[in-house]
């Protein structure tokens, strides 16, 4: 059985580059209001058109209900030539006042449906949107301090994660990108040492957390970014800096040479397996 998700249409009102490889596209629509919270790290899906579509084409809504409604069994009922193709991102920031929604793109150099999008994307242009929901949130450990570890497609997430940390929380954030041209600034209310990591130097986000100082205390973590990344780095930072296997909250965003239309491998399987095994029993 599928999960009742809400489903709506967005439009671009707004484009900004704001490194050359990152986008920020502010989108308005009717739904959003209704569904965005007053919380960081909000996930939500991306329908887009397929070739010779104005608008992507959605799943139809439930007749009792307009938002309860089994969506993916409705997405999949679509014709595969009409059906959109649809990609996981972060709302970057919403505005209730002005009811504008920003959504940070990497462009990457492989040049998928997202980014080739985000790189042409124009005032006008509409996009399907599934969530954001609730039941997907997952709380910060609570600890002293705080590790944030990423690569740019994290960086939306950790941008507003930092943006609602409490002042006086200690926080580290470790961030890969291709270079130093796509830093970001990241506010934050709390106390955030934060440490780029360059590709085009040959810095890798695994070993800059594994040879990080990390501070005294009890420590937890928030990672994000291309699976086998975060697989690597929640083993080192479990069994060879002694976090509680609870303490670190992960998450695989992409995986290398597959996109989202590819079929799980048996690693994605095993690791999804153990991961639905630590939330009934954290312990």
């Amino acid at each position: 059985m599928g999960q009742a998700l809400p489903v709506s249409y967005v439009r671009v009102v707004g484009v900004e580059r704001i490194t050359p490889r990152t986008a920020r596209i502010t989108f308005a629509g009717d739904a959003p209001a209704e569904l965005m919270e007053d919380r960081p790290d909000q996930q939500m899906k991306l329908c887009f058109p397929r070739d010779g579509q104005e608008v992507p084409r959605l799943p139809e809504p439930d007749a009792d209900d307009t938002y309860g409604m089994r969506w993916y069994e409705a997405y999949l009922a679509i014709p595969e030539s009409e059906r959109p193709l649809m990609r996981s991102f972060t709302v970057r920031a919403y505005d209730r006042r002005l009811g504008l929604m920003a959504v940070d793109f990497v462009l990457h150099g492989d040049e998928g449906p997202a980014a080739r999008w985000g790189r042409d994307a124009r005032p006008g242009d509409v996009l399907g949107m599934v969530g954001p929901s609730s039941m997907y949130a997952r709380p910060l450990p609570t600890a002293d301090w705080l590790l944030l570890a990423g690569d740019e497609t994290a960086l939306p997430a950790i941008g507003t994660l930092l943006e609602s940390l409490p002042a006086g929380a200690r926080a580290v954030v470790y961030a890969e990108v291709a270079d130093e041209a796509e830093e970001q600034v990241l506010d934050s209310p709390g106390e955030v040492s934060v440490h780029w990591v360059h590709r085009d130097r040959g810095e890798t986000l695994t070993d800059a957390v594994r040879g990080a100082e990390l501070p005294a205390g009890s420590g937890a973590a928030w990672l994000a970014g291309e699976a086998g990344a975060v697989r690597a780095l929640r083993r080192h930072l479990v069994e060879e800096r002694g976090l509680p296997r609870a303490a670190v909250e992960f998450s695989g965003y992409w995986r290398m040479s597959l996109t989202q239309d590819d079929a799980p491998t048996e690693e994605d399987l095993a690791w999804a397996k153990e991961r639905a095994a630590e939330d009934r029993d954290p312990s």
